[in-house]
């Protein structure tokens, strides 16, 4: 079964937007918990304009589903945040300072030496580790030579072409997905994915472990609430 580690930034970009504690991150998480979600997500940037250093902190210490942190670990603060926290697993994006969203996976073959010690430290540490990657067979092999356990694929592409044709969007990740079934890597994907096209995406991905969702869902639950949203999404994945 895939689970569903929900994206609660958009929460946290609310609650800065006015100052206090209103909508309250803590409550938010424990609820979309208490909704049927098996994890929780936040990706601290280095200028806090969403998640604050301190909320990862404050998550670590009340919830009880699967702890995912995002972020770039070139950042020295990423790394003793996370090393801190332990979550349960670390996502490793290759973001830019400033950049407004992630919008492209590690050349894991450039990296491949970088990647290789950094995944170790956090293995180490006892964190599972996850690194975004597109879907494309000589990065995903380059992932596993790195050591990761996982990777998450990144799915802008199949979301911006679903529409116009789902099977020729989806092909890559297929091939994506048996290439690291094959090196014995999980697979995890995310960005963009929404009930239009979660569905099919899990359907074509059977090795599909978990997917990271959090514009598109809270978006969704302006409208649908938060509670049936959550439940929503779960159904996609059944």
């Amino acid at each position: 079964m895939t689970t569903l580690s929900v994206n609660i930034n958009k929460i946290a970009t609310l609650r800065n937007s006015r100052g206090g504690n209103n909508p309250d991150l803590l409550k938010v998480a424990l609820d979309i918990e208490r909704f049927g979600a098996q994890g929780i997500t936040v990706h601290p940037r280095p200028d806090e304009r969403h998640i604050r250093y301190q909320d990862v902190f404050d998550l670590k210490a009340v919830i009880a589903t699967e702890f995912n942190i995002e972020g770039n670990p070139t950042e020295k603060k990423f790394i003793e945040l996370v090393l801190a926290n332990k979550p349960a697993q670390v996502t490793l994006v290759p973001d830019a300072e400033g950049q407004l969203t992630s919008n492209h996976g590690w050349d894991t073959i450039k990296h491949q030496d970088y990647l290789k010690e950094i995944i170790s430290e956090f293995q180490s540490a006892g964190i599972r580790v996850s690194i975004f990657v597109d879907p494309i067979a000589e990065m995903v092999e380059s992932a596993a030579s790195a050591g990761t356990d996982r990777i998450e694929l990144y799915t802008e592409a199949y979301a911006s072409q679903y529409d116009s044709g789902k099977e020729v969007a989806v092909k890559p990740y297929i091939q994506a997905a048996r290439v690291a079934s094959s090196l014995g890597l999980g697979i995890n994907a995310g960005h963009d994915l929404d009930l239009n096209n979660l569905k099919y995406f899990a359907q074509q991905i059977p090795e599909l472990l978990e997917v990271s969702i959090g514009h598109a869902l809270i978006s969704d639950s302006l409208y649908l609430g938060l509670e049936n949203t959550v439940q929503m999404y779960l159904r996609q994945l059944k």
